[in-house]
């Protein structure tokens, strides 16, 4: 007796210990200490912590190239350009397909009362089920097959409960279309939040039903900034209004679109064989999270729903995202100011608007964004391909970027860089700038329908070392006018011939006394 309260109280010790760690870092702002320059830096606390924590990780090949940390790839860099790394082990699979060993209490929905008709509001029942499934070690909370849920905005909280939980879900999840469950707005549907070790799998569906959201949002929603960039080749060619057409609903909509389902402040969080479908706004999202790992996990929403990120990273770090298939109306993954060492490949993308990095620095707010790699991705239809956003007045810097083997198809404009940001009717010109330095371009490959490259960087904040390997974009003349590659204040190089020429880029590095960096500043 006196060995088993023993061992409770170490574990209740450490479990606290991690919960004040991630308190006090999510109080840190947005920014995580001077980058290295590398992707996926070796110097690991917290990954390694998490790592050994679990014990041996499982393959995360997903059929692809069977390697879990990515594969490496086929082009080497020169020799004067630092080596990349390749992502240590990260946070291992659990259960997969079943449950681990140990599992020994499962709660199901159905036993607190849940109806799973569809029609029945269960969010009583799943908040009782979590209560039971909070309190026991490696518990397993229970959302069956052949049924339908519908919740009301719910949060599956701690700090206080028990680590690894797992939330198997099988059956589905649907959203109320009645806006007076929504109030006024709010920012979220499904919210886990100050957890650790929690893992959401399984074969389900969690169904925003936004449809009606995207037609009646209100006209202050922002545009994507790139669409003015796209000119009809004659009048045949209808423009779509950038905002929706007015109904007898507007007015009753809430301001505020909800994410489907958000992460917060967690540690160790695994997503993998569910769907999520038709989201008001963003379909998943991890804010102030340390360990995130994403696989073989779907998202679809129509190619015209306004704003519907796929996955949206922010302030997290070390995160995995791999053999994920995304379709939406807006960035497949959006990665936001305090992100690092964030790593994606095998990828699907389409429609939506391509992998993005920002939009970063609004309203003169500082961004740090840093060793970021993303690789081995399918893109088709979609309105960019890599792309790095910034606002004019915005401060820090994105730095160690790798774009590698991208397969792009009836892509827009599949390589974008621009520091002019804005999706408003009109912004104002300034001096300040979020600085890029060190992003990487290698094996871009496929057909384009504007223009192959838009480099458009701050006057007084040039890009620098943007380097550019084995780019064979060819146009594909459909819908719109065709534009050859366009630079603006960008510095790098050509470490082979590109298809087309890009000969707009600038070779070697600005005069030292038109830019200072300050990297620093995260």
């Amino acid at each position: 007796m006196y060995m088993k309260m023993k061992g409770l109280s170490f574990r209740g010790l450490t479990f606290m210990f991690v919960v004040a760690f991630l308190v006090w870092s999510s109080s840190l702002g947005g920014c995580h200490g001077r980058a290295t320059g590398k992707h996926w830096s070796k110097n690991r606390v917290a990954s390694a912590t998490h790592s050994s924590k679990k014990g041996k990780a499982h393959s995360h090949g997903g059929g692809h190239n069977g390697n879990r940390r990515g594969g490496a790839s086929k082009t080497k860099p020169p020799s004067t350009k630092p080596k990349q790394d390749v992502p240590p082990s990260l946070p291992p699979q659990k259960g997969g397909g079943g449950f681990k060993g140990g599992h020994s209490s499962r709660f199901n929905v159905l036993n607190f009362g849940a109806r799973g008709d569809g029609v029945t509001d269960d969010t009583k029942a799943f908040q009782d089920t979590w209560k039971a499934s909070c309190k026991g070690v490696a518990s397993t909370f229970v959302v069956p097959s052949n049924y339908v849920f519908l919740l009301s905005p719910i949060s599956f909280s701690g700090p206080y409960c028990q680590p690894d939980i797992i939330f198997q879900l099988d059956g589905t999840i649907i959203a109320p279309t009645d806006f007076k469950v929504w109030g006024k707005g709010l920012l979220q549907w499904l919210q886990f939040t100050k957890l650790i070790g929690l893992t959401i799998q399984g074969h389900g569906v969690i169904d925003g039903r936004g449809s009606v959201w995207w037609h009646v949002s209100p006209f202050h929603d922002p545009i994507d900034d790139e669409s003015k960039l796209f000119i009809p080749l004659n009048s045949t060619v209808q423009e779509k209004s950038p905002f929706p057409e007015r109904s007898e609903l507007v007015g009753k909509v809430p301001s505020i679109k909800p994410t489907a389902l958000r992460f917060y402040g967690s540690f160790n969080v695994t997503v993998t064989g569910i769907k999520i479908q038709n989201s008001p706004q963003c379909h998943l999202k991890f804010d102030n999270c340390i360990g995130v790992l994403v696989h073989n996990f779907s998202v679809s929403s129509p190619g015209d729903s306004l704003n519907t990120d796929g996955i949206h990273l922010q302030n997290s770090k070390d995160v995995l995202i791999h053999s994920t298939t995304l379709s939406c109306g807006d960035d497949c993954i959006s990665i936001q100011t305090g992100c690092s060492n964030v790593y994606i490949h095998n990828i699907n993308c389409g429609p939506g608007h391509g992998i993005s990095i920002g939009s970063l620095g609004k309203d003169n707010t500082k961004a740090c964004v840093s060793n970021i790699t993303v690789r081995d991705v399918i893109m088709h239809n979609t309105m960019n391909g890599v792309r790095i956003k910034t606002w004019q007045g915005g401060l820090g810097f994105v730095q160690g970027v790798l774009f590698s083997n991208i397969q792009v198809s009836e892509v827009k404009i599949p390589i974008v860089i621009d520091q002019f940001y804005c999706d408003k009717a009109k912004c104002s010109n300034q001096t300040a700038a979020v600085a890029l330095s060190g992003i990487n371009y290698e094996r871009i490959r496929g057909t384009y329908t504007v223009k192959p490259v838009h480099f458009a960087c701050s006057d007084n904040l040039p890009c620098t070392d943007i380097s550019l390997t084995a780019i064979e974009l060819k146009p594909l003349q459909e819908l719109y006018h065709l534009y050859g590659a366009f630079c603006w204040q960008t510095f790098g190089e050509l470490r082979t011939p590109t298809v087309p020429p890009i000969d707009c880029l600038h070779i070697g590095k600005p005069s030292s006394n038109q830019i200072q960096y300050d990297f620093d500043s995260c």
